[in-house]
């Protein structure tokens, strides 16, 4: 037969005491004191150790430069404690580095939800979202956080991508605003002068195509005609664009008929 006794929750059979003596009961319970009393001097770090344990853990793996390792680390420590900004924000950039950008949107989104204000963290979430094809709110984090940036190197890529979204959804005056502005801050950076090439190219077929649809026999549509048979070196047809151009409106500004004339003089 069998009798339960009710310790700490838990139910423990014992022999009675017809097949255990009362001295042997007696002398387990001594036991299972002394083993609960173990117990509870054994207890597990608390919750800012472990986080603190691992930290130092992290960011020893970071000095490491091993991001495999240091990943796992700083998640647990988000796991800990949630609203960590360091560990969101550290793992997100180490799953961009790599291009995890779907797995590191989360954390770094999180990181600026606690703290919005951490300007390189909000370029990276745009970038990351570019990438994952959220052109919005790529749009939107990059608008916002590239004025904050002062590092020149990360604010050219972070301005030359805000360039291409703008070139992308159509808003090319944007674009050229922006790339004017670059071009002036950052005047021997090639890949900014680049993008000022492209962008004005862009604004220029822009422009072009939309005066051919709204004035196609303008003087002003054989103004541009003519500018662009000059860039190609063709200067009698670019002489007779201009000769179109002020025979439809002879009160032209003085450019367009000082144009004409070189261009005659050039023939």
């Amino acid at each position: 037969m069998f009798a339960v006794l009710s310790v700490s929750r838990q139910l423990l059979p014992w022999y009675d005491e017809a097949i255990m003596p009362a001295k042997s009961v007696a002398s387990a319970l001594v036991l299972l004191r002394l083993f609960s009393l173990a117990v509870v001097g054994q207890t597990l770090p608390n919750e800012k150790e472990q986080i603190a344990q691992r930290e130092r853990l992290a960011q020893q793996y970071d000095q490491e430069k091993q991001p495999d390792l240091a990943i796992p680390e700083w998640q647990k420590v988000v796991a800990l404690d949630p609203k960590n900004v360091v560990a969101r924000a550290n793992s997100g950039v180490l799953l961009f580095s790599p291009g995890k950008y779907a797995d590191a949107v989360p954390q770094l989104q999180n990181a600026i939800n606690i703290q919005s204000n951490l300007w390189k963290i909000r370029s990276l979430l745009g970038l990351a979202d570019e990438h994952i094809g959220d052109l919005a709110d790529a749009g939107k984090e990059l608008e916002a956080s590239f004025p904050m940036i002062e590092e020149p190197k990360f604010k050219i890529e972070v301005g030359l991508d805000l360039v291409g979204l703008h070139t992308e959804s159509g808003e090319l005056d944007k674009a050229a605003n922006l790339v004017s502005r670059m071009k002036t801050a950052y005047p021997d950076a090639p890949e900014v002068l680049y993008a000022a090439y492209r962008t004005y190219a862009d604004l220029s077929g822009e422009s072009m195509l939309s005066l051919s649809l709204v004035a196609p026999d303008s003087a002003q549509m054989h103004q541009l005609l003519a500018h662009e048979e000059t860039r190609e070196g063709n200067t009698n047809g670019a002489i007779a664009q201009y000769r179109k151009a002020t025979a439809i409106d002879p009160h032209l500004p003085g450019g367009a008929l000082r144009a004409c004339g070189t261009a005659a003089h050039i023939a």
